[in-house]
C-alpha cells in the first residue's frame, strides 16, 4: 500500500502475515496511491466522468488502485530462494500484464475492506478516464491505473442502502 504517489511501502511491513489476503504467489502487483485533492478539485477529479465528479468532490481522499506492470522486477526480492521466479513475467509481457491486473485488483479490494474495517466509508468507481489519471499520477508508465476509491466519513442521508444481491445458486454453479 502506499501513503502517496512518492512512496511505495508494502502492507506487509505493517501488519501480519494472517492479516494479509492472498494473492496468487504472494506477488504483490498492486499499488495503492492515496491521494487527497485539496478541496475536491484537482486531477483525479477532473478524470472522473461526469456521473462521479461530485462524489469525488466530496471525498476526503481518493485512493488510485492501480497495479505495477513490471512487480517481476521485485520478484527476486519477494522469492530470495526463486530469483528465476521473475523469468516468465519479464519473458511475456502478456502474462505480466493479466497477472498484475488480477492480482492488483484482488489487493484493491482487500485495501477497501481494511478501510471499512477501521470505519471509513468506501465507494469504489471505474467511472473515470484512465489514460487521464495515468498520465498525470504515473507518466513513465510502469503503474496503470484500475479503478478509483472515495474514502471517508459520508452523510448517512446520501449513502445509497444495501442494493438486493443475488443468492448464492444464482451466482454461484458447483461444478
Amino acid at each position: 500500500m502506499v501513503a502517496d504517489a512518492g512512496h511505495r511501502r508494502s502492507a506487509q511491513g505493517h501488519l501480519p502475515d494472517h492479516a494479509i489476503g492472498a494473492d496468487q504467489r504472494q506477488l504483490e502487483p498492486g499499488t495503492d496511491p492515496v491521494r487527497a485533492d485539496s478541496g475536491g478539485e484537482g486531477p483525479v477529479t477532473d478524470g472522473a466522468e461526469p456521473g462521479n465528479v461530485d462524489k469525488t468532490k466530496a471525498a476526503p481522499v481518493t485512493a488510485i488502485i492501480g497495479y505495477d506492470t513490471r512487480f517481476y522486477e521485485l520478484l527476486p526480492k519477494l522469492f530470495p530462494h526463486r530469483p528465476e521466479m521473475k523469468n516468465p513475467y519479464e519473458a511475456n509481457a502478456k502474462l505480466a500484464e493479466t497477472v498484475a491486473f488480477r492480482n492488483g485488483t484482488l489487493q484493491g479490494a482487500y485495501f477497501m475492506l481494511a478501510a471499512r474495517a477501521v470505519g471509513l466509508d468506501v465507494g469504489g468507481m471505474s467511472g473515470f478516464d484512465n489514460a487521464k489519471v495515468d498520465a498525470e499520477f504515473f507518466p513513465d508508465g510502469r503503474i496503470k491505473s484500475n479503478f478509483l476509491c472515495n474514502m471517508g466519513h459520508g452523510d448517512p442521508s446520501k449513502i445509497m442502502a444495501k442494493l438486493p444481491r443475488l443468492e448464492f445458486e444464482e451466482a454461484c454453479t458447483l461444478i
